[in-house]
């Protein structure tokens, strides 16, 4: 049976990002060009840089992902691309060039949700894994609990009703003087730390229990810094750190463990960007041991946006049937489901 490759596009905020993929779960290259140097100097991703820089980068990162997988254009079967969710300058740069490369060379094209990229990242480096099962997708702009019941198939159970985790990451770094990007940093710093140092509300929200609040706790931390200002007190960051993590982590697990419970799927699954904090991997692998689940993360280079994910999302989709004309444009809100 002959291979079939894809080249996979991704560019839905910071990163610029090309991959080659066999048969869905094998990366024969994953290019990732990263801007947040750039954006560190105005603490978050700025959007109208990021889509310059896209548009930069776009051309050497598939050309570099053609030259390390040993493939040419004429190798490939389809273009998978990123259409949303994300910036929506930065989402068209990625659209626009699989489009060029689609019609040039005459081959399908495959839109990809972004979210379900993240999902699929799971499948790379476990070959045994295969739907149903739960997932927990946490990343800078999102909070999903899903179970994933086919290969883009998805049964939402709860989403955030306000702030994204990584996003109360990246606020909380800036006021504690951690700078950008947030996620990584609060990870390293709390490991000095002690998380039972200062308790922080959990967000619980009344009508749906797999549903995540995080607008609170990140409120109850500004509070605390503020307070601690006011009466001249030294904050101590790692202590601050490591005790907002647990919150924002204890929330994630005890939420994933009671979908577990009541639907009974004892394989789970995270993915996304704050899916590589060292802090949320060890409590959701003690959770799951604990239970006798099956848990599945990818590695954090598999976490954050990277185009592999997105090539092997795009093989699930092409071989269901999907295809998408040259009329495909960026959906910078595209919900978890719509196609």
């Amino acid at each position: 049976m002959k291979d079939t490759l894809i080249l996979a596009i991704e560019s839905s905020c910071d990163e610029t990002a090309a991959a080659v993929v066999k048969n869905g779960r094998t990366i024969l290259s994953n290019i990732i060009s990263s801007q947040i140097d750039l954006h560190t100097l105005y603490g978050g991703v700025v959007p109208e840089i990021a889509s310059r820089k896209h548009i930069e980068k776009c051309n050497q990162v598939i050309e570099e992902a053609l030259k390390e997988a040993g493939v040419t254009l004429d190798d490939l079967d389809a273009i998978g691309v990123t259409y949303g969710p994300g910036l929506v300058g930065a989402l068209l740069v990625g659209v626009a060039e699989a489009k060029a490369i689609a019609y040039a060379k005459k081959l399908p094209l495959v839109g990809v949700h972004h979210i379900e990229g993240h999902v699929s990242a799971n499948y790379i480096e476990h070959p045994d894994l295969e739907p149903p099962f739960l997932c927990l997708i946490v990343s800078g702009g999102h909070s999903h609990l899903v179970i994933v019941k086919d290969y883009g198939e998805f049964e939402i159970l709860g989403q955030t009703r306000d702030d994204a985790p990584g996003e109360c990451f990246d606020k909380v770094a800036r006021e504690i003087g951690l700078g950008y990007p947030g996620g990584p940093k609060i990870d390293k710093v709390s490991k000095e730390g002690n998380a039972n140092a200062i308790t922080f509300p959990k967000g619980k929200v009344g009508d749906n229990p797999y549903d995540f609040s995080f607008s609170g706790v990140k409120s109850a931390v500004l509070n605390h810094l503020n307070q601690a200002r006011m009466k001249g007190e030294e904050i101590n960051r790692p202590d601050l750190a490591a005790s907002f993590q647990k919150a924002v982590v204890d929330v994630l697990v005890e939420h994933t463990m009671l979908a577990a419970e009541d639907y009974k799927i004892n394989k789970v699954a995270i993915a996304g960007g704050v899916a590589s904090n060292s802090a949320l991997r060890a409590a959701m692998e003690k959770a799951c041991a604990e239970r006798g689940y099956s848990f599945f993360r990818p590695s954090p280079i598999f976490c954050t946006d990277n185009a592999a994910m997105i090539g092997v999302a795009a093989y699930y989709e092409y071989m269901k049937g999907t295809r998408h004309g040259l009329d495909l444009n960026a959906v910078p809100n595209l919900k978890l489901g719509e196609r």
